[in-house]
């Protein structure tokens, strides 16, 4: 290369490199958020521009993974310590066991509104979830796995949560109604695994997406917008378990499907068929389902109430487009 050709590459390089190092502060914070944590944090090394740069990420995602338990506490804690901004969405999955830290760094991430928190703690052990979680006014987004929740005395409710997932958890029949309603623009909500909750009441005004697979022994339903639902029962609950009582005048589908105007695809286990078939079987329900284009039914033939129950189902959906049945 000549000297002339030479001289302009290296002139170019540098141009390059301080037009990198001059970024604004928010457009180096989203680079480093492509990076795990700890590569971000590495960058502090590169030059006095970026010492502080991954103090701004919008995005925190930590895992334990193969870090000590010692290495990974002192990382976590540093992140949550020095962070300047706004963290807009934090995520952590742990394999070990962290229940001492998990309150400290709840409380330190509280303090950042963050809009969309993961929580997936796969020791193997319930964690409880600290009460300044339930404090992040901002929360858009919150998926939780393997925890407990007790909501606190002073919940005031998540007025701008979208998105509820919570899976492996136990709770009490009050505490989860109260989160639920509590959050009233909620549109997606998943209840998968849980325990603890004899009757589930769902009140939602703007749900749109329901998916519940648990053990519970009654269930309420109250959302009129709700567009696409998935109910399941565990094998082993009470509700399933149970033996139908004769001239029982209790109508479950009505609690269960009665609110559900503007459903559109719904599918329904077979042990979640024998809980509705427990009680008044509806030849004509509260309302007539117009909208609903898909049926997905589990179902076992040998129960006649089952069938009956299908049946006064399918009866009630004129408009029916698709039908899955597994026996």
């Amino acid at each position: 290369m000549s000297t002339c050709k030479k001289a302009r590459a290296e002139a170019t390089s540098i141009v390059g490199s301080d037009r990198l190092s001059n970024l604004p502060p928010e457009i180096k914070g989203n680079i480093l958020s492509l990076l795990n944590v700890e590569e971000a944090v590495r960058t502090s090394t590169l030059s006095s521009t970026w010492r502080d740069a991954w103090t701004d990420m919008p995005v925190i995602c930590l895992r334990d993974g193969n870090f000590t338990r010692t290495k990974f506490i002192t990382l976590v804690d540093m992140v949550l310590s020095l962070h300047k901004g706004t963290i807009e969405e934090f995520y952590i999955s742990v394999k070990r066991s962290y229940h001492d830290e998990l309150a400290r760094w709840m409380l330190m991430l509280s303090r950042r509104s963050p809009r969309s928190v993961v929580i997936k703690l796969n020791s193997g052990l319930e964690y409880r979830i600290p009460s300044c979680l339930f404090s992040m006014g901002n929360l858009m987004f919150l998926l939780m796995e393997n925890c407990t929740i007790r909501l606190p005395l002073l919940f005031q409710g998540f007025k701008r949560l979208t998105h509820l997932s919570l899976k492996l958890f136990s709770s009490t029949d009050m505490d989860i109604k109260n989160l639920i309603s509590f959050c009233p623009v909620l549109t997606d909500l998943r209840l998968v695994r849980f325990e603890g909750i004899r009757c589930l009441n769902i009140q939602a005004p703007k749900l749109e997406y329901l998916k519940v697979l648990g053990g519970f022994e009654d269930i309420n339903l109250d959302a009129p917008n709700l567009e696409w639902a998935f109910l399941s029962l565990d094998p082993k609950a009470k509700a399933y378990q149970s033996v139908p009582i004769a001239h029982d005048t209790e109508s479950y589908v009505r609690k269960s499907l009665g609110s559900l105007n503007d459903i559109k695809a719904l599918a329904i286990s077979g042990i979640f068929m024998k809980y509705l078939s427990k009680g008044c079987i509806l030849t004509k329900f509260p309302a007539v389902f117009h909208r609903l284009e898909h049926i997905c039914l589990v179902i076992s033939f040998s129960d006649q109430r089952q069938v009956l129950t299908a049946c006064s189902l399918l009866q009630n959906a004129p408009n029916l487009k698709k039908l899955d049945m597994w026996l």
